[in-house]
């Protein structure tokens, strides 16, 4: 019998109609899920008696019908609108929280992130200053590790034990970074289900984009229909490592941008 495994959904800031986002860069607002699909998938999962846990959980106890809710950046719609959806649900998450960003117009304010962990959501760390990993030197790489790790932990007051990559740059270099900073666990952006058998600094999770129907988004859950998302994910990593990080980033967004105009 093959063994359960579990998703983990990766989510960003959900937009509120009237509310300007963090971000209007074609290659972030397509990350952005607006706070009312948010909330339609939350209740589909529910209705149909799924759990939501956080990382913790997830990695506890692998098993059928569970996802694992995560987002990046820490963005003031966690509280605001994600934190609702998931209490009227009664699901659990982790908040990956860039610690730098704090208190940045849309970001939360530290007194917002002391009440988004007192709601009994799990804080994890999404680095310092959102930079790609792999590009920066040891000391840097340091600074973006274990002090935002510190620092996270001393805004909530409990243990900081996850992290996840910026724009999913990792390597050899940045997992033991990641481990020497004290996590226990690091997620990427490498699309995939994870198993009792996965390697906890190498944690696969899906993303949730702005155009996911609920139908598209309960197939990811189960862990269907990824095989297309993980060929052009292995084709945009072999242009990664061909052109560099700065010349991908750019054609990219030339790209993305034309796409907008369409």
């Amino acid at each position: 019998m093959a063994q359960p495994g579990t998703v983990f959904l990766m989510y960003h800031e959900l937009a509120i109609p009237g509310r300007a986002l963090c971000d209007r860069e074609p290659g972030y607002t397509r990350y952005v899920v607006s706070a009312s699909d948010f909330r339609n998938q939350m209740q589909r999962l529910a209705h149909e008696n799924w759990r939501g846990k956080n990382v913790s959980q997830a990695v506890q106890s692998f098993e059928a019908n569970s996802v694992c809710i995560t987002f990046d950046d820490g963005c003031e719609t966690d509280l605001l609108s994600s934190a609702p959806a998931l209490k009227e649900a009664g699901f659990a998450a982790t908040f990956y929280i860039t610690a730098g960003f704090l208190g940045r117009s849309g970001y939360l304010s530290e007194a917002q992130l002391r009440s988004l962990s007192a709601l009994g959501f799990e804080i994890g760390c999404h680095s310092l200053t959102h930079p790609y990993l792999t590009d920066i030197n040891d000391s840097r790489l340091h600074e973006e590790t274990k002090a935002a790790k510190d620092r996270l932990e001393q805004i909530v007051g409990v243990p900081v034990e996850h992290f996840t990559c910026p724009g999913g740059r990792w390597n050899e270099r940045v997992v033991e970074a990641v481990k020497a900073a004290g996590f226990r666990t690091m997620a990427t952006s490498r699309t995939g289900v994870n198993f009792a058998s996965t390697d906890r600094f190498a944690l696969a999770r899906v993303a949730v984009l702005m155009d996911t129907t609920v139908e598209q988004f309960m197939r990811a859950c189960r862990g269907q229909g990824l095989v297309r998302t993980q060929l052009q994910e292995k084709a945009r990593n072999a242009l990664k490592g061909a052109l560099g990080n700065s010349v991908y980033d750019s054609v990219r967004a030339l790209i993305l941008g034309r796409k907008k105009g369409l």
